[in-house]
């Protein structure tokens, strides 16, 4: 309260946190469709992703939660396996099956239903508690029904092309994933649903697993190692040739490196410490911006298509966004001012502290490596 500039500065850092994260989210999308493009197979794809982020990570892990990291228990390292099978292993691999059989805007856009979807599986499980009779709740629900009826919008109406001045240059180009998206269209849209439905359920475990081990580098770490050794068993089983395992100094190197530094490493840690407070149906909400993102990218680096069905359902998703995001912020102030009230009853998220980390006091060996 004294600290005024302080004060802004924690509240205003999990939503640069997050959008920072979309922004290069959208980077991942482009960087992997080029690669799957250029022949990449996705198993080998995931192994080194997830390799990198966990050889990433493992350094400011060992340094800066060498004091603070709590002791292994056998629950917590199933929960990390299933965590490492969830998101590396589903997620990631039905999602770039999909995405080969699409585009990566239309897998973008798909997985804007990740929202939604966590808030309906934390309400199941009576993680996220819903109060419609105030208007908080109301918001939520209502955010989330049309933030997954804009990415329906997306997916069921395509309309006119909408041309730009660098896309009129392009006509010659077929949309990225050609004749495999007009044949595959349905199934590959179930195969990002599935890895959507995947992704939820890691979001919804990570904020779990995070509380009983709070030790965010060494999880996430511990989380990729989990992630390369899984898939590696299934790459090695399906990829017999010896050569889908090369790389070289194009976008089969540049792939496995970014995704793994930004789209694992820093995501999961950014996930992790954002989820400490405002729990996972925070995080999810931000993931339309990334469509947005990626749909300007994609038509500018891949060639792709850019439908008025995508700019439509991308705006009504922006209002889900919008209300969902006030919501959880009203849960965040109504939880806040009830701390200092052990006996209150305050509706928490499966995340929100009630230590002083969730005044956004942070200790300093929880701060992010600088």
């Amino acid at each position: 309260m004294r600290m005024g500039g302080s004060g802004r500065m924690n509240k205003l850092k999990p939503y640069i946190l997050m959008v920072s994260l979309q922004f290069g989210f959208a980077g991942m999308y482009i960087i992997s469709m080029a690669t799957l493009n250029q022949g990449m197979s996705r198993y080998i794809l995931i192994v080194y992703r997830n390799a990198v982020a966990a050889l990433f990570l493992a350094p400011f892990a060992l340094i800066f939660e060498r004091k603070t990291r709590p002791r292994m228990t056998l629950p917590v390292a199933l929960q990390i396996m299933a965590l490492g099978f969830l998101e590396p292993v589903v997620d990631q691999g039905f999602g770039y099956l999909g995405m080969k059989y699409t585009s990566a805007s239309f897998t973008s856009a798909i997985m804007n239903a990740v929202p939604s979807v966590t808030f309906i599986i934390a309400v199941i499980l009576r993680l996220e508690r819903v109060n419609i009779r105030e208007v908080r709740g109301v918001a939520k629900v209502v955010g989330t029904v049309v933030t997954f009826a804009g990415a329906l919008v997306m997916t069921l109406y395509k309309g006119p092309i909408l041309d730009f001045f660098w896309t009129r240059k392009n006509d010659h180009h077929r949309n990225s994933g050609g004749a495999a998206a007009n044949q595959h269209w349905v199934s590959g849209t179930l195969f990002i649903l599935v890895g959507c439905v995947a992704w939820s359920c890691f979001y919804i475990l990570q904020s779990i697993t995070v509380k009983r081990y709070p030790a965010e580098l060494s999880l996430s770490s511990l989380i990729c190692l989990a992630g390369a050794l899984q898939s590696t068993v299934i790459a090695v089983a399906i990829e017999r040739r010896p050569s889908a395992w090369a790389v070289g100094w194009d976008s089969r190197l540049l792939a496995p490196l970014y995704t793994g530094i930004v789209g694992s490493g820093i995501a999961y840690y950014f996930q992790a410490l954002v989820m400490k407070t405002r729990g996972p149906v925070f995080v999810t909400a931000f993931n339309p911006l990334c469509m947005v993102v990626v749909s300007i990218m994609a038509s500018i680096i891949l060639s792709e298509k850019l439908h008025l069905g995508s700019v439509i359902g991308g705006i009504i998703i922006a209002i889900g966004l919008y209300s969902v995001v006030w919501g959880k912020g009203k849960d965040y102030s109504s939880t806040a001012g009830h701390l200092d009230k052990p006996d209150a009853a305050v509706p928490e998220l499966p995340i929100t502290a009630t230590s002083k980390f969730a005044a956004g006091q942070d200790a300093h060996d929880l701060q992010p490596q600088k």
